[in-house]
Parts: C-alpha cells; sequence; structure tokens
C-alpha cells in the first residue's frame, strides 16, 4: 500500500497529470500481455467482438499469431474489430492501454520489461497472485495486492487498474451471458471510468469498486472461488452484486 512518502509522491504526480494521460476517450487499440493464455484469449475473443483492435503479445513472435489466429477463427463470423499478433515490446509500444494476463510468478519481470514503454499509458492488471501449490488461500504480495505492486514499479509511467479477476475463461470464450459481477479498482476515478467502459463492452456489468488498496479484495477472492469450485464441483462459481440497481 502507497502508506510511505514514495508512494504519496507517485499519487500526487499522477492526480496532477490527468490530462496528459486522459485516454478514456480515444482507446481503440488494446495490447494483452499474456494473451496467449486462456484468461488473455478470451478476453481478446470478447473485445474483437465489440470493434476493437486487440494485439496479442507474447515473449515469442509465432506463439502470438497462433494464439491470434485462434481467437479470430473463435470469433468469426462476428468478429467487428481485428485481432494481431507481436512480440510484448511491440505490441506495448502500439497499444492505447495495456492488459497483463500472466502468472504472479512473472508479475514483476515483466512489468519491468515493459515500463520503459507505458508512459502515459493506463494498464489494466488481471493479474492474481496465486502461489502454487496452495491456491486456494489467500496469498498476497507486501504491497498489498499484484495491482497496487504493479502501480508501485511502474510509478509515474502509467495508471492503474484492477479487473476480471474472479471470471472464469470459460465463460469468457462462450456466446451465453455472464452472471458474474466485475470489480473494478483503480489509482482514480477516471481510471476506474476506463476499466468500467472495457467490462461493459466485453459483455459484462462491472461496479466502481474504488481505489487501487480496494484490488486487494478482488484479487482475494479468486482464492475463495477456487475453492468453491473444488468443494461444490463447479468451474465457474463468481460473485454478483445485490441491492443496487441496474
Amino acid at each position: 500500500m502507497f502508506h510511505n512518502q514514495s508512494g504519496k509522491r507517485i499519487i500526487n504526480h499522477l492526480a496532477a497529470n490527468k490530462e496528459k494521460m486522459d485516454r478514456e476517450k480515444t482507446i481503440k487499440c488494446i495490447a494483452i500481455i499474456g494473451g496467449t493464455g486462456k484468461e488473455g484469449k478470451g478476453l481478446a475473443f470478447r473485445w474483437i467482438k465489440a470493434g476493437y483492435s486487440v494485439i496479442i503479445g507474447s515473449r515469442e513472435k509465432q506463439k502470438a499469431e497462433n494464439a491470434a489466429k485462434e481467437v479470430a477463427l473463435l470469433a468469426s463470423p462476428e468478429i467487428t474489430g481485428n485481432v494481431i499478433a507481436a512480440e510484448n515490446s511491440n505490441a506495448v509500444k502500439k497499444a492505447d492501454i495495456v492488459v497483463l494476463t500472466i502468472p504472479y510468478q512473472f508479475h514483476s519481470e515483466m512489468l519491468n520489461r515493459i515500463k520503459p514503454d507505458m508512459n502515459g499509458k493506463y494498464l489494466l492488471d488481471v493479474t492474481v497472485p496465486l502461489v502454487p501449490p496452495k491456491v486456494s488461500i489467500v496469498q498476497l504480495p507486501h504491497e498489498g495486492s499484484a495491482a497496487l505492486q504493479a502501480q508501485a514499479i511502474l510509478g509515474e509511467n502509467a495508471r492503474v487498474i484492477s479487473a476480471f479477476q474472479n471470471i472464469s475463461f470459460e465463460l469468457l470464450l462462450g456466446d451465453n451471458p455472464i452472471e458474474c459481477d466485475v470489480l473494478v479498482t483503480g489509482v482514480d476515478a477516471q481510471a476506474r471510468e476506463v476499466g468500467l467502459k472495457l467490462v461493459k463492452d466485453a459483455g459484462l456489468v462491472g461496479w466502481d469498486a474504488g481505489p487501487l488498496e480496494n484490488s486487494i479484495i478482488a484479487e482475494g477472492l479468486t482464492s475463495i472461488l477456487i475453492r468453491l469450485n473444488k468443494n461444490y464441483q463447479v468451474h465457474s462459481s463468481g460473485i454478483k452484486i445485490t441491492g443496487i440497481s441496474r
């Protein structure tokens, strides 16, 4: 959490530069780092059907190309956007927003790799700090959450949003309505608006869950859902907010 002077300086700097980083009306191209994985392909599938241009990023260009072809074929003929492949660094450079969907063990390494190309961009972090083999037990990093860790690493270079931690890839890759809701946290209200729009365009209901510190709860819920899936022999348990008009 941002309880030290360095963290406060980062937050103050971000707030002072909102106009420079105001991209919510111009987001047309999304880079998904970790896009060759199941969660990444599921989000790509949803967003190209909504008309976005999506870049599947990977360390291996051929692996990214294979994933892009798979997603395009799955979405056809309903595809209204487009999906291409690129090496991670090029994907980040070309995109308006970067989405991170990688295993937690590679989280800090990848953030440091893409940091030089993140200036002025949003990062939507989908990462959950699961620590095998005890993935059904909540184990959060010392920063508080993966999203808080991302903001600490990227610093002034980016504004971090956290979302989609509690949605199964199996649901994302299908055409049926998804009954699970999405909690969206972010470093400021503007960032959360960006996240909420991407959730809506993916065909889900999102809720403004407040500042990035609250990502601790959303990330922790994933381990609980994994345990529920196992205990009740299901694949896609989720959460749904009640008591609020939709």
